[in-house]
């Protein structure tokens, strides 16, 4: 499903990327929408917070856009290191940049992350990281839709075969031009997800342990 004009290479088998994926609903999603990675739990609270932000937007907006950072501590595998996205925002919580940290861990304690030069660089336990959780108004159908094809004219010459186009990157591009500003809210809540295939237990565990807390029905589908 690309643009008018564009033919994806012979052979390619990777998808085109997250701002491909939300643009396949452009054709029915027309209000204040969110993205999430479909294999992430995110928890109770993110959802809570992003849907207030979500039903507050002013009739008409096109700029404003929110993302709901975790703190790194509760991000954390036990298994190894994570890549998170580590945020920066000024003092009204106004998203500056995202800052792509590929080695995250607790190195004999604290948290940690591997520089260029491979050094490990103390991190605040709850600096907020990017977790890819985003409120968009619907207008921001039409700049990954604006975005798309120049992205494919240029990726189709350099890198035909694994070339992807990145939700961030986009956020980005608008918050460094001046087009939009994005609020940095933060949650509580813990993130699971698996990492490696170790954290599947921790998983388990936990959403057993929600379940017997009265956070979710059980059988959570119950049968016809």
């Amino acid at each position: 499903a690309l643009p008018e004009a564009f033919t994806g290479p012979e052979g390619r088998v990777k998808p085109w990327g997250t701002n491909h994926a939300v643009l396949m609903g452009k054709d029915v999603i027309k209000e204040p929408f969110c993205v999430i990675n479909c294999d992430d739990f995110y928890g109770r609270d993110a959802f809570a917070t992003i849907g207030k932000f979500l039903s507050e937007l002013p009739e008409g907006c096109q700029n404003t856009y929110a993302m709901v950072g975790f703190r790194c501590c509760n991000t954390l595998s036990e298994n190894g290191s994570v890549a998170r996205g580590v945020c920066m925002y000024d003092d009204h919580h106004h998203l500056k940049d995202v800052v792509e940290r590929t080695e995250i861990m607790r190195v004999d304690g604290p948290i940690c992350y591997k520089d260029e030069e491979g050094k490990w660089i103390p991190l605040e336990e709850n600096v907020p990281v990017s977790m890819n959780m985003w409120g968009f108004p619907a207008a921001m159908m039409d700049c990954l839709r604006g975005g798309f094809a120049p992205f494919l004219d240029r990726t189709l010459k350099e890198n035909p075969m694994k070339g992807e186009y990145f939700l961030p990157f986009v956020v980005n591009e608008e918050l460094q031009a001046g087009r939009a500003k994005a609020h940095v809210y933060t949650t509580p809540d813990k993130w699971y997800g698996v990492t490696y295939h170790e954290d599947r237990a921790q998983v388990v565990s936990a959403l057993h342990t929600m379940t017997k807390d009265g956070w979710y029905p059980a059988p959570l589908w119950p049968e016809a």
